[in-house]
């Protein structure tokens, strides 16, 4: 056990003495620092932190690292000196001579021995008794993982006979063997599952390429444990080494030997090993080739009989999970995902007619695991009845339109033979429906119905895939999924089976189906669903148990719009029911009623808007005109829900003079505040400084924006009435907030009443940019609407303090530019001279402050670089450099959203750049092209920006394009270098050479093979993003180690040829377009 705390304190001036290696290393004082670090605070750590980390990167440590294993008696100083030694052979391996490699210098343990022999002399001696594989675990882990890194620098060319060393090795003690396992399970992960980005695409192929060819020795070492070991943890070991080789060994050591019946007739029943042999069997299950069919039905029918015994088919697997434990209950996971697996690749080698029984008690299985309480299990299951049922439904559908007898009769059969399975499987999925989205009254987990606040991702995604599932199986059947729903429905109204959580899945699984049935039977569907729910809410007693039932009927109906839309009386009920449930208190109720409101606006507004029969108005009329009743009892979020969809109902209007109107109406009751407050104010501006004031104005914005997003262009009637009060009142806020400030400082921004008019700011702004978006005439916008806003907004943006500028101002600008695109060019360097400066002011000090403001001004770059470029031309080269170092800024930003725009913006540049007049884009690409690329191989080789690595290598792919097509056709060196020959081969060359020195001089421990196939690939790979990528990534492993002269593993010959083939294919391609390769490019006959 390591001590729980440092054996005295440590002062920095001891523990520096760590550093001096002109000393011998003091192991009790490395043992205090390193027990310091790991369990200490404050000062005392910061010092043990600072010392190990300078002393680890130290180039001598690694020749302590012998000394410290051998005295230190403290494993996390053990842990620390292996860290040291991993970190060396990771990085520079390569430059140690051979002897220190292989053990041939005799004055230091580590390099008498040899670190290789050292490490494997350490492994044996730590595994070769099963106590110390238990006690020192953690210390061996270490060990394995060094002796991998060795081995993915040394073997095959330097350590050829490791597989058979490592295997001679394991027939000699098991406790050795086991950890053999556990080193061969490691290899195939690192080289497998985890190469990418840690070698280069060739190492990582021949590294496969060996293990495929020297697994026999492996195989059979693990044959000979599975038949004769009786030592159990070996066992284990030996089952999860094969587990993690399933996926990539030859398939013929799979089905051509006994593994399958040793896995399923010696280990399969046996508890211990049952859960990895399953994952064995399932990874087996999942192979999809033809060959092995035989087999693989032998697989299926051999595991099914064996788990009849396990498990019989009596047994009631949902009690038997929750009562089971840790081991079973992975056990039933693990038997769904072999199941689902076998089923999803091979379940048409099992429908044939002397299987069926056997298919008939996997889907048994299947179905009592899908009743299982564990999502994740449910998951599983799911996913394969989706497929199972969406094949189903589709095969019918083919063998109706195009089928022939026998296509016909087939898919019948296998219909009738699955119809048992789904009648279950209905009745699963009903009783476990996930809740959907717009449910929002919701039972807690202490029984309690709470209004639901935060998104269940998870339940939102499992409710598709089961709403998707259930949609199909009503359309293999919609008799049957009526017939269950209805009886379920008649025990909610009965009570025999009333619960709060039954009603929920059923009504939720009812609005799933949504379209799946014919209308008809829809309909007569629907009106018993809707009279039983209804009758329902008025039989219920209590408030929790009303909410419940209400929310079942809104989500319903909401669902069903095609059935409203046919029945006009329901409709007006449902409407005006949900107008009730607007007056209801209980939380979520009200939400709930506002949010189906919508829905339901949004399917059937023709309606709404047109006199039916029987009815004297538009039942919009009726709305408009009781508005101020219906909203009484609704806060203010769901008055803005509500706004919206009446804003949807008007929008359907087709007279646009009796739109006008009814825009008009809609806002009388907000106008009437509007307009008080405003006469107020007038005779007293202090009123704009009263915080229940500002907060009323904020509402009344956000409800106008409420309504702006479902009336689009239309808004205008309305937004002309309040346009030039709201630029007033915005300079109003603004003046408040500067005198705030100017008197106080800036921390009274922080303040409610502050706050609160800066939100009245936003929400003037985020009013205005949803307006642009939808508007229909730009030339108006550019016209009446931007001069006075420039004034108000632009001017304040500049001369306000960084802390009280609104980053909707830049959101504002960018939508002003994407939707005027050439008509904004006139206001343009108004807009630019007032935002630019000023906000790169406030964001070029750090990468974290103002993180709105970063990504809104990038936006608004992007959006000039997309939309007027031209603009961009105009500018003075002072102006339109600060915008080109602005973007390479961005690229290297921390902020992934950041970074992308950045890249995006720079990529479009150069496409933009590239097709400009002649004498402006030599100038650029002259001026700007090297920097760029410097630039951007600084952003590919920072380690922390390798998330954006196929938008880099796309952007890098385009520039090595452009020189290569004289697209530049000045030449990018200086005059004097220049040479007679043609300008993109001078350009090529010039640029094959400055990146070649520029590469050298950042990463001097690269050797010029390296350097200069790299630069070769760069050219040859620039018309094909994904191989440019994955080039890119193989430098970017090369440039973390240290290769010295022996380069051999890194298959430098055959990546040459691969770049020559693709530099050949590119011009075969290029020479199939007359003119795309120049005249000295192409062979001639004379």
């Amino acid at each position: 056990m390591p001590p729980t705390s440092p054996m005295g304190v440590i002062s920095e001036t001891a523990a520096a003495q760590l550093l001096d290696f002109s000393q011998r290393l003091d192991i009790g004082l490395l043992d205090r620092v390193v027990s310091c670090m790991y369990h200490e605070a404050g000062e005392q750590q910061k010092i043990a932190e600072k010392v190990l980390n300078t002393l680890k990167e130290h180039p001598d440590a690694w020749m302590r690292v012998d000394s410290i294993l051998e005295f230190s008696s403290n494993q996390e100083t053990k842990y620390f000196a292996l860290q040291i030694l991993e970190a060396l052979i990771k990085t520079r391996w390569k430059v140690l001579a051979r002897p220190q490699c292989e053990g041939k210098i005799p004055w230091l343990k580590i390099f008498f021995l040899g670190i290789k022999k050292y490490i494997v002399g350490l492994i044996i001696q730590t595994s070769s008794s099963s106590e110390l594989l238990e006690s020192e675990k953690t210390y061996l882990g270490k060990l394995n993982m060094i002796l991998v890194e060795i081995l993915k620098h040394e073997w095959p060319n330097n350590w050829s006979t490791f597989i058979s060393d490592i295997v001679g090795a394991s027939k000699t003690n098991e406790s050795l063997c086991q950890n053999n396992m556990v080193i061969l399970r490691l290899l195939s992960e690192e080289v497998f599952d985890f190469s990418l980005g840690q070698m280069t695409q060739t190492k990582a192929k021949h590294l496969k390429d060996s293990m495929c060819q020297q697994f026999s020795l492996i195989f059979q070492l693990c044959q000979y444990v599975l038949e004769n070991s009786q030592n159990a943890s070996l066992v284990v070991s030996t089952l999860e080494t094969l587990l993690r080789f399933m996926h990539w060994i030859p398939l013929g050591y799979i089905f051509e030997t006994n593994l399958i019946q040793t896995l399923v007739f010696k280990f399969f029943n046996v508890p211990l090993f049952r859960n990895v042999t399953l994952k064995c069997l399932a990874e087996i299950a999942g192979v999809l080739v033809d060959e092995y069919d035989t087999q693989l039905v032998e697989l299926f029918v051999s595991t099914t009989e064996k788990l009849k015994e396990m498990l019989p088919l009596e047994t009631r697997l949902k009690e038997a999970y929750e009562r089971g434990s840790n081991d079973e209950q992975n056990f039933i996971q693990n038997l769904a995902i072999f199941y689902t697996t076998f089923l999803k690749g091979h379940s048409s080698l099992v429908e044939k007619p002397e299987l069926i029984w056997k298919l008939q008690d996997a889907y048994a299985y299947l179905l009592m695991l899908s009743e299982v309480e564990e999502r994740e299990i449910f998951k599983i299951c799911l996913e394969y009845w989706n497929i199972l049922v969406s094949d189903l439904y589709r095969e019918s559908l083919t063998t109706t339109v195009v089928g022939t007898l026998a296509e016909s009769t087939t898919s019948e059969g296998r219909s009738k033979q699955y119809a048992p399975i789904l009648s279950k499987l209905r009745r699963i999925m009903i009783s476990r429906m996930a809740r959907p989205e717009e449910v929002l009254v919701v039972e807690n987990e202490h029984g309690e119905v709470v209004r639901e606040f935060m998104k269940d991702t998870d339940s939102l995604n499992l409710y598709k895939s089961m709403r998707e599932t259930l949609v199909y199986l009503t359309h293999l059947d919609y008799a049957d999924t009526k017939k269950i729903m209805i009886e379920k429905l008649q025990h909610q109204v009965d009570g025999r089976e009333w619960s709060w959580h039954n009603l929920n899945t059923l009504c939720w699984a009812i609005g799933s189906i949504s379209g799946a049935m014919q209308e008809d039977d829809e309909r007569s569907f629907l009106v018993i669903v809707i009279r039983d729910l209804l009758g329902l809410c008025e039989q219920k007693r209590g408030k929790d148990n009303k909410a419940i039932v209400a929310s079942n009927i809104m989500y319903v109906v909401g669902q069903y719009p095609r059935f409203l839309r046919a029945h006009w009386r329901f409709l007006k009920t449902v409407i005006t029911k949900l107008f009730e449930f607007m007056h209801e208190t209980h939380e979520g109720v009200q939400d709930m009623a506002c949010d189906t409101f919508i829905k339901i606006a949004q399917k059937c507004r023709r309606q709404l808007v047109t006199i039916q029969y029987g009815e004297a108005v538009e039942f919009i009329e009726e709305i408009l005109k009781e508005i101020d009743i219906i909203i009484n009892d609704l806060q203010p979020q769901q008055v803005h829900t509500f706004y919206e969809a009446v804003g949807v109902i008007i929008s359907a209007q087709v007279d646009s003079a009796v739109e006008a109107r009814q825009i008009e109406r809609l806002f009388r009751l907000p106008n009437q505040i509007w307009d008080g407050i405003l006469v107020q104010a007038a005779c007293n501006i202090d009123l704009l400084r009263d915080f229940e004031v500002v907060q009323q104005l904020c509402n009344l914005l956000k409800t106008n924006h409420s309504a702006c997003k479902s009336l689009g262009n239309s808004y205008l009637v309305q937004l002309g009435r309040i346009y030039l009060d709201m630029l007033n009142v915005y300079k109003i806020m603004s003046q408040n907030i500067g005198q705030a400030v100017a008197t106080n400082g800036e921390q009274v921004t922080k303040q409610p009443l502050i706050r609160s008019m800066r939100s009245v700011k936003k929400a003037i702004l985020n009013l205005l940019s949803c307006w642009i978006k939808r508007t229909t005439d730009p030339v108006f916008v550019a016209e009446n609407i931007v001069p006075p806003l420039l004034d108000a907004v632009a001017d304040d943006y500049q001369k306000n303090l960084p802390a009280a500028r609104e980053a909707e101002v830049l959101s504002l600008m960018a939508t002003l530019v994407n939707r005027l695109e050439d008509h904004i060019l006139p206001a343009l360097p108004r807009v630019l001279d007032a935002v630019f400066q000023s906000t790169l002011e406030m964001i070029d000090k750090d990468l974290e402050e103002f993180p709105e403001h970063r990504t809104n001004f990038f936006t608004l770059l992007q959006a000039v670089n997309a939309h007027c470029f031209s603009a961009l031309l105009s500018l003075t080269p002072d102006k339109f450099k600060l915008i080109l170092d602005s973007v390479i800024w961005a690229i290297k930003h921390t902020m992934r959203q950041v970074s992308e725009t950045g890249l995006n913006i720079l990529h479009t540049m150069l496409v933009n750049m590239s097709g400009a007049n002649s004498e402006k884009r030599q100038i650029f690409f002259k001026t700007f092209f090297m920097d760029i690329l410097q630039h951007m191989f600084a952003v590919i080789t920072d380690r922390s920006q390798t998330g954006n690595l196929t938008l880099q290598s796309s952007l890098l792919a385009y520039m090595f394009k452009i020189v290569e097509n004289d697209i530049i056709t000045v030449p990018l060196g200086d005059a004097s270098e220049s040479t007679t020959v043609q300008s993109s081969k001078a350009n090529v060359q010039y640029v094959h050479q400055s990146l070649s020195q520029l590469l050298k001089q950042v990463f001097p421990h690269l050797q010029d093979t390296q350097i200069r196939v790299f630069i070769d690939g760069l050219f040859s790979f620039d018309q094909d993003v994904a191989a440019f990528r994955e080039h890119v990534r193989d430098f970017l492993v090369q440039i973390r180690e240290v290769a010295g002269e022996d380069l051999s593993d890194l298959y430098l010959e055959e990546r040459e040829a691969e770049i020559a083939q693709a530099q050949a294919a590119k011009l075969r391609r290029q020479a199939c377009v007359p003119g795309i390769l120049g005249p000295h490019e192409v062979d001639m006959c004379d």
